[in-house]
């Protein structure tokens, strides 16, 4: 977690490829992590709404379990919501990810379970310089080197305005392949990928499918199915997993079901949600990701 930050600039010969030529580039960027990802292939943008429904999150973990076991790099925002469950998704497969920021790299925002696992097995990037803090114009600059760095971009969902729509053009601009996840007509987090898909992005349901268009083998087990999570080890984290078995709860109701103390019911959510074997959604709702084999 004190790791300092690397510097590069664009003169330096560690710069990233993918950098180099894209509109408006940066000039320096600092790195925290694992910074040989960057130079790993294949590479996909994960992204969407810091307001996604319970199923936008279960499809965020799922396909970024998946593409990370098949070798893809996840790339996200670390904004809550889709972005937290992408990165999530790509450390409980054991695959790289790498997080691009709206501040600098030495004090990351927000603050999630999964930070000090993605600092240590993944990469914090960020044009801004440490010590930074996030502002509002620096996300549309971030979300231009999301869609740099990745070969393609996969909308999972986002309400008419959302600044995942800003990655997704970036990505259009950039000669990316850009997909979005269909959803319900009716709410308000499909709109902005229906109307990427009105302006050409194709259109996904599965992992497999996805890898399929992208001209990757499918491995074996991503045939569309779920399978069942690990169960966890320890005993009573193990009573809090079975307690969220088809069910939608908050910390209280947890705690009353498994007759655990919320102080310790928090805690072990906290490492149920850095294993990727829960999802946490807006409210406060904690429930079980749905997961292809």
């Amino acid at each position: 977690m004190e790791a300092i930050p690397v510097h590069l600039t664009c003169q330096s010969t560690s710069w990233p490829a993918r950098l180099r030529g894209i509109p408006n580039p940066p000039s320096e960027i600092w790195l925290r992590g694992r910074g040989e990802w960057l130079e790993r292939e294949p590479c996909i943008a994960i992204v969407g709404s810091r307001s996604a429904s319970g199923y936008g999150l279960d499809q965020a973990a799922r396909f970024a379990h998946a593409l990370a076991k098949a070798g893809f790099v996840i790339i996200s925002g670390m904004a809550r919501g889709i972005d937290q469950a992408a990165h999530a998704g790509a450390l409980a497969a054991g695959g790289g990810t790498i997080a691009v920021l709206g501040n600098g790299v030495s004090d990351p925002w927000p603050r999630w379970s999964g930070l000090a696992d993605l600092i240590e097995r993944g990469l914090l990037l960020s044009e801004f310089a440490p010590g930074q803090g996030p502002r509002r114009h620096h996300f549309p600059l971030r979300n231009r080197l999301i869609a740099a760095l990745a070969d393609a971009v996969l909308v999972v969902e986002a309400a008419h305005a959302s600044g995942s729509l800003i990655t997704a053009h970036w990505a259009l601009d950039m000669g990316r392949e850009v997909f979005a996840l269909p959803g319900r007509v009716d709410h308000a987090m499909a709109s902005g990928t229906l109307r990427l898909l009105r302006e050409g992005a194709r259109a996904v349901g599965s992992p497999g499918q996805l890898l399929a268009d992208l001209s990757y083998e499918t491995p074996t087990g991503l045939g569309g199915s779920p399978v069942a999570l690990p169960r966890p080890e320890d005993a009573d984290a193990a009573r809090i997993f079975d307690a969220l078995e088809g069910e939608t709860l908050d910390i209280n109701d947890l705690a009353a079901r498994t007759g655990l103390p919320i102080p310790a019911t928090m805690a072990h959510m906290a490492q149920l949600e850095l294993a990727g074997l829960v999802l946490r959604g807006p409210g406060g709702l904690y429930r079980r990701p749905v997961r292809d084999g």
